[in-house]
């Protein structure tokens, strides 16, 4: 994935000219745009890596309020052996009838989809890129109104999700105790006014520069988008580069003029200062400085992805022997409004790019796969034995009606 591909049909041109940095951007796309990113069934896969879970990493907020971890976990003993707070499913479930929200932080390596979104955003040069999964409920608010440190690039999977962006801004805030600090009622009174209205539906993106306030609920059944937060480097950053710097420059390591409140020794300090600033004034205008702030922007990004161990012996892959069950690819359904049609003795599936012509079998076994937000070859294979499952998955997938995830 490119950012091209992210912002289609926006121009990246477009965006950094006239919403990067500066306003809200909504960009409509359709249910096979983000499908290989995520689906409820890589989501459940990833649940079930049941020890890479903690208490930090796995979250549950109901209406606006975190549920303590050991409400939702079991005590455990970890691969190392400490003692930790492990989710526990059937509690989850409990908590999940109740409409609680799922918090997946930091998954932007677990997957090649959920890791390609955020390679298209570092690779654009825009900052590092993590990413948390939110799995929400009808008519349950996880979080109120609010504003984020970083750039989000929410990418909607699954359901729809209203989100409400207020005219407000944090003047680009940083994740420190002065803006993580601050109580509700700021947020309430400094939000604004209510600037629109977005319903995400599965396929489409929201933009929204750091500081923006917003907040968001569910409307569907349920819902699950991904927010990719995008991290900046910042000319703080920059002050960090040159305090490496000066440790080589002789005047900075001098120590100051010693204060007993006569105004020679103030103006000595007032002199220091102004020297001191010149010196770093110099130094942000040295090439070698400038050289290391440039590989400093240019590789900030998180490190993901990029190993092949036979690759690095000098060694060929070995020849691929099949996929198990679980890494087995499925079929994820994108046209929701397709269904199964008769004529006479004809049969088809209609979808929104025109009908498939199908035997009797075969659109029986399609509208069983309609029901289901993806299936399986073997699944469809097992459920419906008298249909070629590959064919009828490969028109399909060609018909547009279903992609593979």
């Amino acid at each position: 994935m490119t950012l091209d591909e992210l912002l289609a049909p926006i121009t990246p041109e477009t965006f950094f000219a006239e919403y990067f940095d500066r306003k809200p951007l909504h960009v409509p796309g359709g249910a096979a745009k983000f499908a290989q990113v995520l689906s409820w069934r890589h989501l459940n896969r990833l649940l079930d890596m049941t020890h890479i879970w903690s208490e930090q990493s796995l979250k549950m907020v109901l209406d606006g309020a975190p549920v303590p971890a050991a409400q939702y976990s079991t005590r455990a003993t970890s691969r190392d052996q400490q003692a930790v707070l492990q989710p526990d499913p059937a509690r989850m479930r409990e908590w999940i009838r109740r409409g609680a929200s799922l918090v997946l932080n930091d998954v932007d390596s677990l997957t090649p989809g959920l890791a390609a979104v955020s390679d298209a955003l570092e690779g654009a040069g825009l900052g590092k890129s993590q990413a948390n999964v939110y799995v929400s409920w009808q008519a349950h608010k996880a979080f109120a109104s609010h504003y984020d440190t970083h750039d989000v690039w929410a990418v909607q999977i699954e359901g729809e999700k209203t989100w409400y962006v207020w005219e407000g801004r944090a003047e680009w805030p940083i994740s420190h105790p002065a803006f993580r600090g601050q109580p509700q009622a700021h947020h309430d009174a400094a939000k604004g006014k209510l600037l629109a209205t977005i319903v995400l539906k599965p396929g489409d993106l929201l933009y929204l520069p750091r500081g923006w306030y917003h907040d968001a609920m569910t409307l569907s059944e349920a819902s699950v988008h991904v927010a990719y937060g995008v991290h900046a480097p910042l000319g703080m950053d920059f002050l960090n580069i040159l305090v490496e710097r000066v440790l080589y420059d002789a005047e900075f390591r001098k120590p100051l003029p010693r204060q007993d409140g006569t105004a020679a020794q103030k103006f000595a300090l007032t002199n220091r200062a102004a020297l001191l600033g010149q010196r770093l004034g110099e130094l942000c205008r040295d090439p070698k400085v400038m050289g290391v702030l440039e590989n400093f922007v240019a590789g900030y990004r998180f490190q993901r992805g990029g190993h092949d161990l036979l690759a690095a012996r000098g060694l060929a892959a070995p020849a691929a022997a099949g996929a198990t069950d679980a890494e087995a690819p499925s079929y994820r359904v994108v046209d929701r409004g397709a269904k199964p049609v008769r004529r006479g003795a004809e049969f088809a599936l209609k979808g929104s790019a025109g009908a498939v012509p199908l035997s009797a079998a075969e659109a029986e076994a399609a509208g069983w796969l309609l029901g289901r937000a993806d299936v399986t070859e073997a699944e469809l294979a097992a459920a419906h034995p008298a249909v070629a499952a590959p064919v009828l998955l490969s028109k399909l997938t060609e018909a547009g009606i279903v992609v593979v995830v």
